[in-house]
């Protein structure tokens, strides 16, 4: 892996933008630090383990989630990078007269390195699960383990929608730039009204595309050098999550809470809109100092041998907490009481 990283490193073109690769690497990492942080692992009367959240038992906390929830700089990065890809593949059509496969190309390249990762997961859980079923293993841990080690799937999930969405939506974003943007955001938006002002029903399931996508356009606009005010974005995204928040429906948590009538997160809302657009324009804030810091050789080595490694990490970084918290009851250690100091 060093060895690999050192020359992946050394090859990088000058025209590659680093900042959006440790993006990438940040942002998954920031979920798989928050998924353990959040894990409330306790031992019942029964002395059966139960598995909770943080957030729920210490609710002061939720607050954290407006730093933490980084999916919407993930999506953000996506767009990026599926609007490189894409015109790279189409500048090469376009030079050998072969536009007729470039779609199909397009996802090829873009789905390999997902699906490969992707398939051994489920294919290692449903044997484990298959397995588990023949030996007679029913309800209680084993179906709240196959739950909690399912969740990344709802992100591959997103994630196969926005690539196969690019090219449509890219060329509306060639079109009409920022229009395209705006037209997701107001399509969102009248998902919200129509969802918590007239109650209409299964509307609000649309917002897993409007929400999704509109945070993964403004990665083909920074593919084409905007935003240029960032502060505008983060500011507005900002305002506008907190008045949704205290004026509105809508829970502190930009993250699911067990047992909530309304989640930020699914299906997405505005306010989880607004979030995106604030940490889109928070980061892009910090980008001249950050390319500054990726100057340094040792640095970026890092970046690229953890982009390396960042898929698979996100996938398993769950079977990695149940089999730490199963060691660790097996052997008799007593858990902490989620929240407290010793926690």
């Amino acid at each position: 892996m060093g060895s690999s990283a050192r020359e992946l490193a050394a090859a990088t073109p000058a025209t590659r933008d680093k900042y959006i690769d440790l993006l990438r690497v940040a942002s998954l990492g920031t979920v798989v630090l928050g998924h353990w942080l959040m894990a409330a692992v306790s031992v019942g009367d029964d002395g059966r383990a139960e598995v909770g959240n943080l957030l729920a038992v210490q609710p002061r906390l939720q607050v954290l989630t407006w730093v933490l929830q980084v999916m919407p700089v993930f999506f953000f990065v996506g767009g990026f990078s599926h609007a490189r890809s894409y015109r790279s593949l189409r500048r090469r059509a376009e030079r050998e007269g072969t536009r007729g496969g470039l779609y199909a190309a397009f996802l090829r390249g873009r789905l390999r390195r997902l699906l490969r990762p992707t398939a051994v997961f489920i294919g290692v859980w449903g044997l484990a699960a298959l397995l588990s079923q023949l030996a007679g293993a029913r309800g209680g841990l084993l179906d709240v383990s196959l739950r909690l080690v399912a969740q990344p799937l709802w992100f591959i999930g997103i994630h196969l929608a926005m690539v196969a969405f690019t090219p449509p939506l890219l060329r509306l974003h060639e079109r009409w730039g920022w229009g395209a943007f705006a037209g997701l955001v107001v399509a969102a938006g009248c998902v919200d009204v129509l969802r918590f002002g007239l109650g209409v029903p299964y509307v609000a399931f649309l917002n897993f595309a409007f929400v999704w996508l509109a945070v993964h356009q403004l990665g083909f606009l920074r593919a084409d050098g905007r935003p240029r005010r960032p502060y505008v974005l983060a500011g507005a995204g900002l305002a506008g999550a907190a008045l949704l928040v205290a004026l509105g429906p809508y829970p502190l948590s930009m993250v699911g809470m067990p047992g909530e009538r309304i989640s930020n997160m699914a299906p997405p809302t505005f306010a989880l809109l607004c979030h995106g657009l604030w940490l889109v324009g928070g980061v892009e804030l910090l980008r001249g100092a950050a390319e500054r810091w990726l100057r340094g050789p040792r640095v970026w080595r890092a970046v690229v041998a953890a982009n390396g490694i960042s898929m698979t990490a996100f996938l398993w970084h769950l079977t990695a907490m149940l089999g730490v918290y199963g060691v660790l009851l097996g052997i008799g250690v007593r858990l902490p009481e989620p929240g407290s100091p010793e926690w």
